[in-house]
Formats: C-alpha cells, structure tokens, sequence
C-alpha cells in the first residue's frame, strides 16, 4: 500500500496544499514496515489536480496536517482515505504511528 504524505523543509507540512514535495512511502500492510520512500517535487496548487495526481502514482492513503474540506471530497471520489490535522513532524514516523494506530490528531488547522 502506498501513503503520500506532504512535506515541507524535510517535515510533514501543515498545509496541504502549498507543500515542496510529497513523501511516497510503500508499507507491507502484513508486517507494518516501510519497504520503500521517495520524495517527489509537488506539481503545484492548482485546485482539485493533486487527488487526481495522487490517485495516478497509486496512493491509497494521505497522511496530513491541515486541509481543506474540498480537498478531502475530491480524495474519497478518488478513493483516497485522508488522515487530516495529523501532529507529527516526520513523514516516515507519521505512517508508522498510523499503522500501529497510535497517530496522534489535533484540531483543524486549515481555515478553509
């Protein structure tokens, strides 16, 4: 299964949408380990276009800070579950956590 987390100064970035790179990261769902991460350049804030990239590379799960309600639409008709308002600040660490079901969330940090 693969996660997309984005990030921001090497940190998972607190706004979705205005993110440098996305974190690509490939989990073996049986064992709960990371098999493979790659971090790509974000194509941009174009409004609506990253489910649909994100859907292409083959995410199944986003891991986030702060994101907008239009966004989160536009990933579930993409068939993407969105983890939003996420507390951590490494993008491995943040997988991690969510997949031991310890991945701490706070309140909406996205004001739109």
């Amino acid at each position: 299964m693969k996660y997309a987390v984005p990030v921001s100064g090497g940190m998972l970035s607190q706004h979705f949408g205005h993110c440098e790179q996305f974190a690509l990261i490939d989990v073996n769902e049986e064992t709960k380990e990371i098999i493979s991460k790659k971090l790509v350049q974000s194509p941009g804030h174009e409004p609506g276009f990253l489910p649909g990239w994100l859907a292409e590379e083959g995410v199944s799960v986003v891991i986030a800070g702060g994101m907008g309600s239009r966004a989160q639409e536009l990933f579930a008709r993409n068939r993407i579950k969105v983890v939003a308002n996420v507390l951590a600040s490494d993008p491995e660490q943040a997988v991690l956590s969510y997949l031991a079901g310890t991945l701490k969330t706070g309140g909406d940090v996205c004001d739109h």
